[in-house]
């Protein structure tokens, strides 16, 4: 297993930044694709940003290419979401995941994460 906590959410002004955190335990993290998801009230779960396991490879959804960046330090066990110029439609519970593959390429879909953290809360102020 690979316990994942989020951290750093919290209310911020429209056009503001934050940086999330998503620190991982065990020592097999950089064998995992990660990626961060988002679910606002009254919608699904939906995909965010994801990186492959060197940290060479991303993607984006379209919402927020451009405002988001998707990181990860192997050496801390740790995944980063630095996210700028928020918008109020980026309030929503965040969760990172993992996504074990053996050919280390970043994954998109939810159904490909084995392992989920808790959520962190965003809330964009307009």
């Amino acid at each position: 297993q690979v316990p994942l906590v989020e951290s750093g959410g919290g209310l911020v002004q429209a056009g503001g930044s934050l940086r999330l955190s998503c620190a991982a335990s065990g020592r097999t993290f950089n064998r995992y694709a990660m990626g961060w998801f988002r679910q606002a009230p009254g919608k699904e779960r939906e995909f965010a940003a994801a990186i492959n396991w060197s940290g060479d490879s991303t993607a984006y959804a379209d919402s927020v290419k451009g405002r988001f960046t998707i990181s990860r330090d192997n050496a801390k066990s740790t995944l980063y979401l630095q996210m700028n110029s928020l918008k109020s439609e980026d309030t929503a519970v965040y969760y990172c995941a993992a996504s074990y593959r053996p050919s280390g390429r970043l994954v998109t879909s939810p159904y490909a994460y084995d392992y989920w953290g808790q959520g962190t809360q965003v809330t964009v102020s307009s």
